[in-house]
Formats: C-alpha cells, sequence, structure tokens
C-alpha cells in the first residue's frame, strides 16, 4: 500500500517520485527499490509525511475505502475586482481526507477572470484554511471586511503584492501600514483546482 499511496501523493503535488525522492535526500534508486508490499524505514516514512503534510499512518494504510469529508462551497470569490464575499453555502465538495495534508478546508467558487487561464470564472478552488501563505502560492485574500480575492501571493519588506495571473489586470500593492489598517488578511491557500469544464 505504502508505494500507492506515494505515487498519489507525488501525483496530488504534481511531482515524480524520483523528483520527491530526490528533495527527501533519497537515492536515486530509492522508488525502484520500493515494491507493492516493502516499506521504507520509520525515519524515512516520517521525512515523507512531513513533506506532504500527511501523517505516516496514512502513507500505510489500505486506501480500498476512501474516507470522504464534505465541505461547503462558498460563493462567489471574486478573481478580478475585489467584491462581497457571500458567505451562502451553495453546495459541497467531497475530498478525500487520505490524500489532502491535515488542516481544515473549504471550497470557493470564482466570480472574475482575473486568474485565467488557468482559473476560470465558475471554476471551485478548494482551499486549506490558513492565516499565511509563502511567496508564489495563490491564495484567498481577504480585503478590508467584505472583499475577498484569489491571487497569488509575493510578500516584500515593504507590504504585499497580489497578483493575477491575467495579463489585463495590473498586480494590487498594499503597503505594510494599509495591511494593518484595512486589514488584509490571508484566510486560506488554493490547494487544488476544480474546474467547471
Amino acid at each position: 500500500m505504502f508505494k500507492k499511496n506515494f505515487v498519489k501523493l507525488c501525483n496530488r503535488n504534481h511531482e515524480s517520485p524520483t523528483v520527491v525522492c530526490r528533495k527527501l535526500g533519497l537515492s536515486s534508486a530509492a522508488f525502484s527499490e520500493w515494491t507493492e508490499t516493502s516499506v521504507p524505514r520509520r525515519a524515512t516514512l516520517e521525512r515523507i509525511a512531513d513533506y506532504f503534510e500527511v501523517t505516516v499512518e496514512a502513507l500505510l494504510e489500505d486506501r480500498g475505502e476512501r474516507r470522504i469529508l464534505r465541505v461547503p462551497i462558498y460563493g462567489k470569490v471574486a478573481a478580478g475586482i475585489p467584491m462581497e464575499a457571500i458567505e451562502e453555502i451553495e453546495d459541497f465538495e467531497e475530498l478525500d481526507t487520505r490524500t489532502m495534508p491535515k488542516g481544515e478546508y473549504m471550497a470557493l467558487r470564482i466570480a472574475g477572470d482575473s486568474m485565467e487561464p488557468r482559473i476560470r470564472k465558475g471554476d471551485v478552488v478548494i482551499v486549506r484554511v490558513q492565516d499565511d501563505a509563502e511567496n508564489g502560492d495563490v491564495a484567498i485574500v481577504m480585503i478590508g471586511n467584505e472583499d475577498a480575492v484569489c491571487k497569488k501571493i509575493k510578500k516584500t519588506k515593504d507590504g504585499m503584492m497580489l497578483i493575477s495571473t491575467n495579463p489585463v489586470y495590473e498586480p494590487m500593492f498594499f503597503s505594510n501600514e494599509e495591511i494593518q489598517k484595512l486589514p488584509l488578511r490571508i484566510l486560506g491557500r488554493v490547494v487544488e483546482l476544480r474546474a467547471k469544464f
């Protein structure tokens, strides 16, 4: 079960198993040496679990039976001009908890076009709820108390830039003072796209 689970987690991260092994400092032959029934040493399992943000148990368990988590879809969050974040639940998305990093999740429907071509109007994004994000992450950011947008994050010593992938939209820059005053808050990191088409 371990090898299948490892491959599934690599696919979730859009990385090849050999690349992940290299990042973890494992030999290039490590992946090919694992069989369907073999299990790496405990220390290696812990490193792999930390990398994927899952438990060691999740790496080892039989996934024949999925564990489903239903998360509400909130609509709509803007990917373009900031708009009111509506708190009504539209529907639910199902997540397999065995393949998701530990944490709390929500789903949001995209309303604008600023994150095209990858994220389009009407698409649903799965968001891991967290109050921070790394440079380059796509995150849901609350501007003031009512407006939420889906943007790529770029932090600088002077503030934060919210970047669209659609070149029609200019980056939105907020100084450290504006971040505190508005306030500007990261609500979560986009971990999966569920495209409308």
